[in-house]
């Protein structure tokens, strides 16, 4: 099948159009990878660059609970859990908050919720899909927060209605 002179020319037309779009990207993408951002928790280097790790702050470490934000927050660790062991094996999170252990360890007890299934079935222990405490737990540490922070809890929101408004 032989194209005329006109379609011979579209098609080049067309394929020099792609080659210019894919050169403009990739010059777009080269100075925008070479660029820096100097605001926020970056700092100065390059977006082409992973950077320095920030440094490890100490954890809290006190026996104090920790005010939660909104209602079904997951309380924080008040203390360090430097070295806890918690895999399919072991749970060393248990050894103080697990139902019998709480007497003499007056940690606060695993929640209720733990021991539900996922059809809302009650167990005899901790339900597998809630025994790996850090996916929803994590230890506070001592810093300040990188980035300002105008969080405002919901009793804070209520308080401040004004006047007909919910109280």
């Amino acid at each position: 099948m032989r194209r005329t002179h006109r379609e011979g020319a579209a098609v080049m037309i067309r394929d020099l159009r792609v080659v210019l779009l894919v050169l403009a990207i990739g010059a777009g993408t080269g100075t925008l990878a070479a660029q820096s951002l100097d605001s926020g928790l970056r700092g100065p280097t390059p977006l082409d660059n992973e950077g320095p790790a920030p440094p490890m702050m100490p954890t809290r470490n006190t026996s104090e609970r920790e005010v939660r934000n909104y209602p079904e927050q997951p309380p924080v660790i008040p203390h360090s859990i430097d070295g806890y062991q918690i895999d399919l094996n072991s749970n060393k999170c248990l050894s103080c908050h697990a139902r019998a252990r709480t007497g003499e360890s007056q940690a606060p007890m695993v929640s209720i919720t733990h021991f539900m299934d996922r059809d809302g079935q009650f167990l005899a222990s901790i339900s597998p899909r809630r025994f790996f405490c850090t996916e929803c737990h994590v230890p506070q540490s001592v810093s300040n927060p990188p980035i300002s922070n105008d969080f405002v809890d919901i009793d804070t929101m209520l308080s401040r209605a004004g006047p007909g408004g919910r109280r």
